[in-house]
């Protein structure tokens, strides 16, 4: 199942709702939503910087990401970056493609 990194800074709102309910709380959810969606919560961590939360999801695919992603984001309690997250052995299988690219200018 292909994972995704998911990093997320709080709105306003969303720190008082961190607030009232805590991190397992806010981590529950979220863990919920994924399963709901037929995936699986590998981790979640809270961080200080850019991003408040750092999560990674196992997810079915692309479209299932996306749902997650828009559902979560369009509460307004927070915003979302979803990146696909490759394995070394997919990175392998890449490598081992023919391209055919010209670059720009040449």
């Amino acid at each position: 199942m292909p994972k995704y990194l998911v990093t997320g800074s709080y709105t306003t709102e969303g720190l008082r709702g961190l607030l009232k309910e805590g991190g397992t709380g806010r981590r529950k959810a979220v863990e919920d939503a994924v399963k709901h969606m037929g995936g699986h919560l590998e981790a979640y961590y809270f961080a200080f910087g850019d991003n408040d939360v750092v999560t990674i999801v196992d997810v079915p695919d692309s479209v299932t990401a996306a749902a997650l992603a828009i559902g979560i984001s369009s509460t307004g309690t927070v915003g979302t970056r979803t990146t696909v997250l490759l394995t070394p052995e997919e990175i392998d299988q890449a490598t081992k493609k023919t391209l055919a690219f010209r670059a720009a200018g040449q």
